[in-house]
């Protein structure tokens, strides 16, 4: 080893814990659209369309903390790499939360109106949006793990497909808020 790497504090991947909270995580998701049976079917206090206004408020944060994260890894700076990373997961942790929340609480998924070539768009964006957001979550994990053990090689190899992956997840997902929400 040369002197200027740092050991790893661990040699664990924890593929087993990343991919069963992956796939619960997505099937949760994908339960709430396609199976509406799921969904409370009582009346709500307050207005839930709020909460698709906060999950574009932490998309936008989680996009901030990542290019901040980029720029700090880019100067060489771990540590404040690292916070920028943890303040991403954290605001990404609570668009989970507000978005589980409204798809849980809605009675009814709101349909897009847009027309014309601004609809086609609309999906492309959505559908990439979609794919990718299922993607990045065991991605994500992977490399914040292997980042936070100190296992380099395999959390730089990863992080280059992970960090353009998240950007695209999360500045998208405020896009599709911008397009939606007329809609609710």
């Amino acid at each position: 080893m040369q002197s200027n790497q740092i050991a790893p504090t661990s040699n664990k991947n924890f593929a087993g814990l990343i991919i069963t909270i992956s796939i619960i995580a997505n099937v949760i998701i994908l339960l709430l659209f396609f199976a509406p049976s799921i969904g409370y079917k009582g009346d709500v206090a307050f207005d839930i369309t709020v909460l698709p206004r906060f999950n574009a408020v932490f998309n936008s944060f989680t996009f901030i903390f990542l290019l901040a994260a980029l720029i700090a890894i880019i100067k060489r700076n771990v540590k404040l790499h690292k916070r920028f990373i943890l303040a991403a997961f954290s605001t990404t942790l609570l668009f989970l939360v507000t978005y589980l929340s409204f798809h849980y609480l809605s009675p009814e998924t709101s349909k897009y109106g847009g027309e014309g070539i601004i609809r086609s768009i609309y999906f492309f964006i959505l559908i990439t949006h979609s794919i990718l957001a299922a993607i990045i979550v065991p991605l994500a994990l992977f490399t914040l793990v292997w980042g936070w053990t100190n296992q380099l090689k395999k959390h730089r190899k990863i992080a280059r497909w992970t960090m353009p992956i998240w950007l695209y997840v999360s500045s998208t997902g405020v896009v599709v808020y911008l397009m939606m929400a007329p809609y609710y």
